[in-house]
C-alpha cells in the first residue's frame, strides 16, 4: 500500500505475528523506513494507525515550517522598523502585522501537536 503526503510517498508494510500486527513505511525515494513501529490487533488496524500517524507528522511539520517562516518575516520586520525614520509608519505596521502571522502560526501548531494520535 502507497501512501502520498506532500512530495514523498511511502509504502506501508504489515506483518502479522502471533495475534499483534506490526506496521512501518519506507519512503519511495531513498528506501529509508520513516516514522514509527504501529502495532494493532490485525493488519489493518496497524496500518490505519500508521496512515492517521504519518498524515499527522506532515501537518505537523508543515505547520512547524510555516511558523518558522513567520518567525523570519518577524525578525525581518523588526530589523525594518528599527532602521525607518520616525515617520515611516508602514514598518511599525509591518512588525505588527508579522507579529500576529506568528501568533496565528503558534496556535495553529498547537492545534496539531493536540491532535497527536495516540499509537
Amino acid at each position: 500500500m502507497d501512501l502520498t503526503l506532500g512530495p514523498h510517498t511511502y509504502t506501508l508494510h504489515a506483518t502479522e505475528q502471533a495475534g499483534t500486527a506490526t506496521a512501518h513505511a519506507v519512503r519511495v525515494d531513498t528506501g529509508d523506513r520513516f516514522g514509527l513501529d504501529v502495532t494493532g490487533n490485525s493488519e489493518p488496524e496497524a496500518l490505519d494507525k500508521l496512515t492517521r500517524w504519518l498524515e499527522w507528522q506532515y501537518a505537523h511539520t508543515q505547520a512547524l515550517e510555516a511558523l518558522q517562516q513567520a518567525e523570519r518575516a518577524y525578525h525581518r520586520a523588526l530589523a525594518d522598523a528599527a532602521f525607518a525614520t520616525a515617520r515611516d509608519s508602514n514598518a511599525v505596521d509591518g512588525s505588527k502585522v508579522s507579529l500576529e502571522q506568528v501568533d496565528a502560526a503558534r496556535t495553529t501548531l498547537d492545534d496539531v501537536r493536540g491532535r497527536r494520535p495516540s499509537v
